[in-house]
């Protein structure tokens, strides 16, 4: 296990990874470290999926870190989860724990994989002013033409994130001389996948069991607490069109149908992410998910000591 001293665990969504990576962490004497975007939030549970149960093994606890970190509204980046995580990575370092990365946001995986600091990026306001009235496909060519990996359509869905994501494309092209370098992180890459038909199934039962779940209410409970319709929004999928039915601004139906094919959508652009950081030379050994959680992890244990 020299060669490696992170695993990560990735996949689209529903597709089984917290168990698989909490089982693993929990043979290794590791702990997991999130990579998920929207995760970060306090309050926002069963609509990002905190499958809290899922860090149970064999009745241990096993610790997650980086979930439950700031406030449902705040804007958290791919920047300060670089930043997170190299806390944490040390920190674990220090305590002998060995990490296991699990999450579905490709830019948060990227940016720990490619072993390319981020740095902060301050606000261009003349830049943006400049972008003012441009819709989000203009906008989105504008990013691609920078050429930087660590942002890629795929994480584009509003306006808004565009803008910042093209302020930071800006910065690095202008400012080449920027020290860039990371801790040496040497990481095996295990990805979980279903069929797409498969996938599918499990991503509308999963939405059916959440709604059952309560995940209206949570929505609700967030805007009680003062969180503006607009900023909740922001988070896209289950936030966008939950909110919007809240509101009053769409049905019920019409709310599961969008969300159902929203998920969907997004679920394929993951995997579109993945092939890409395939195609862009990193290696991912993909498990069928109907693969037994036994097999699954003997797999990788046999992958990672190998």
């Amino acid at each position: 296990m020299e060669k490696y001293n992170l695993l990560t665990v990735l996949g689209a969504t529903a597709s089984g990874k917290t168990a698989f990576a909490a089982r693993l962490a929990s043979l290794l004497n590791g702990e997991v470290i999130s990579a998920d975007s929207r995760q970060v939030y306090r309050g926002m549970d069963i609509g990002t999926g905190k499958d809290y149960k899922d860090y149970l093994v064999d009745g241990k606890e096993i610790k997650a870190h980086l979930v439950d970190i700031v406030d449902a509204g705040y804007q958290y980046n791919v920047y300060e989860y670089q930043q997170d995580f190299l806390k944490v990575f040390e920190d674990m370092a220090n305590r002998e724990k060995f990490p296991v990365i699990c999450g579905g946001s490709g830019m948060y995986i990227e940016a720990i994989l490619k072993n390319y600091k981020l740095i902060q990026v301050p606000e261009n306001a003349e830049l943006r002013q400049s972008l003012q009235g441009k819709e989000l496909e203009e906008l989105t060519t504008i990013l691609e033409s920078y050429g930087n990996p660590l942002h890629n359509k795929t994480d584009i869905v509003n306006v808004k994130r565009a803008l910042r994501a093209i302020e930071i494309a800006d910065y690095y092209s202008k400012n080449p001389e920027i020290d860039t370098q990371m801790p040496k992180i040497s990481s095996l890459n295990v990805g979980v996948k279903f069929d797409r038909l498969s996938r599918r199934k499990r991503i509308t039962e999963r939405l059916q069991q959440r709604l059952n779940e309560g995940m209206v209410d949570e929505v609700k409970k967030l805007l009680d607490s003062g969180i503006k319709p607009e900023n909740l929004i922001y988070y896209g999928l289950e936030y966008k069109f939950l909110t919007q039915y809240v509101v009053g601004e769409i049905s019920y139906d019409e709310m599961f149908s969008k969300l159902n094919t929203a998920i969907h959508q997004f679920a394929k652009r993951q995997m579109t992410w993945f092939r890409r950081m395939e195609k862009q030379g990193t290696i991912i050994h993909w498990l069928d998910g109907y693969m037994p959680m036994d097999e699954k992890v003997e797999k990788a244990l046999t992958l990672l000591i190998r």
